[in-house]
């Protein structure tokens, strides 16, 4: 949730936010008017316990008819006090309903707009050029016996493949490369649940307008995760960390589930858009003076990783409609992909400030020892869908694949992934 107080005493910053996103400002000017009423409800009924209170003493001193008179009123007070009550737990509802389904507020520095409209930060490398019609990663995965999708669909239905041989190597040395990184980094690592809670999911900000991606286990009130970020955010939910020396960091390593949803005719062929896969991924707790400084160290990690698979890749600065409702401000790592003639996302890095530490509870002791909400982030560091970028960049024209040197020990130390016979 976004900070109560920001909403109080400077809601052009939320209108302007509101704007960034593309969504609509005028929820500010209701927030507003129920907070006021909320407040205005709290202070009502405050003030009509405490005459309750005072007229409880008054009726243990009095006798008689004085007496009678002080427990009729005490009665009617007490209808006034239930009425005060009721208004109260509705206005909080109301309010607390809203106030939840309001986005966080976008980082100043982000662009205004939604997909398309995305600032490009840099470009590291160079496409490559080359003297042979390149093939797609689906072709190249299958001739060296990396992917099966045709059994996958069989199994379990469209977007679902199995990763074979060569790919499950590539996969798992992707995966313990980031790993490594991660640990030499001061991350520790965790392999969380995939199932969560609803509070758990909701807290993380997954439950509003993107819902319809996730799976839900209805007979047992549980949601398969998207991304290890939600069992990360929730490991410390309702807790008082320890943040005076430095953030704490972790790096989750598990299966994610999306149902990809309204994306029915886009990348059905090969493994970018898919159902499930497997992804090692940086969250941070830290004070929110520290957020925007640990935003520039994850996006530096993720860039990190990059490199040792020696792809092309540009960064860019996502702009507000295309955030979600966790993120006021979102970095992606797109690779090129030669086949589509276009830079794809591999990684991204999203700072929460405190909008899912509100949420989930989770704060910190200040200098004074005062409890204050912690700020979140997150990053990527691998995930399944890096193997296109590799296979794409890395073929060669007899459909063999060369393999970056820092996965060469994942797989037996061998310099190519021929085709098999």
């Amino acid at each position: 949730m976004i900070d109560p107080r920001i909403l109080r005493e400077d809601p052009d910053v939320v209108r302007a936010s509101q704007r960034t996103r593309g969504e609509d400002e005028g929820v500010v000017d209701t927030l507003l008017s129920l907070d006021s009423r909320r407040r205005s409800a709290i202070a009502g009924a405050d003030t009509l316990r405490a005459e309750q209170k005072q007229l409880g003493k008054q009726i243990g001193r009095a006798k008689g008819e004085e007496r009678d008179a002080l427990l009729a009123k005490g009665k009617d007070l007490a209808a006034q006090v239930k009425a005060a009550e009721a208004e109260q737990g509705e206005a909080s509802e109301r309010f607390e309903e809203l106030h939840r389904a309001v986005p966080n507020v976008v980082h100043p520095d982000a662009p205004a707009g939604g997909e398309d409209d995305y600032v490009v930060l840099k470009h590291v490398g160079t496409p490559r050029e080359f003297d042979f019609s390149p093939r797609d990663h689906l072709e190249l995965g299958e001739g060296i016996g990396a992917l099966d999708m045709e059994r996958g669909a069989k199994v379990s239905g469209s977007r679902f493949y199995f990763l074979t041989g060569i790919g499950a190597q590539l996969q798992l040395g992707l995966l313990n490369l980031a790993a490594a990184q991660a640990m030499e980094n001061g991350f520790q690592l965790m392999i969380p649940p995939v199932l969560v809670r609803p509070e758990i999911m909701a807290g993380t900000g997954f439950l509003g307008a993107h819902a319809s991606e996730i799976y839900r286990l209805r007979d047992d009130d549980l949601y398969l995760v998207g991304t290890s970020e939600v069992a990360l955010a929730g490991y410390h939910s309702d807790e008082i960390l320890d943040l005076s020396q430095q953030p704490l960091r972790y790096a989750g390593w598990s299966s994610c589930f999306r149902r990809e949803a309204g994306s029915y005719g886009k990348d059905t062929r090969g493994i970018i858009r898919v159902h499930q896969f497997d992804k090692v991924e940086m969250f941070t707790y830290c004070r929110p003076e520290d957020a925007e400084a640990e935003h520039e160290r994850l996006l530096g990690w993720e860039e990190q990783m990059l490199g040792k698979i020696e792809v092309p890749y540009r960064v860019i600065d996502t702009a507000g409609g295309d955030l979600g409702t966790s993120a006021a401000r979102k970095f992606d790592c797109e690779a090129w992909v030669p086949t589509q003639q276009a830079y794809r996302e591999l990684t991204s890095t999203s700072n929460c400030t405190t909008f899912q530490a509100r949420r989930l509870n989770i704060r910190y002791r200040d200098e004074n020892g005062r409890p204050q909400t912690a700020a979140t982030l997150n990053g990527t560091l691998a995930t399944t869908r890096w193997i296109v970028a590799i296979l794409e960049n890395h073929q060669q024209e007899d459909g063999s694949i060369r393999v970056p040197e820092a996965l060469r020990p994942y797989v037996g130390n061998r310099e190519f992934l021929t085709p098999k016979s």
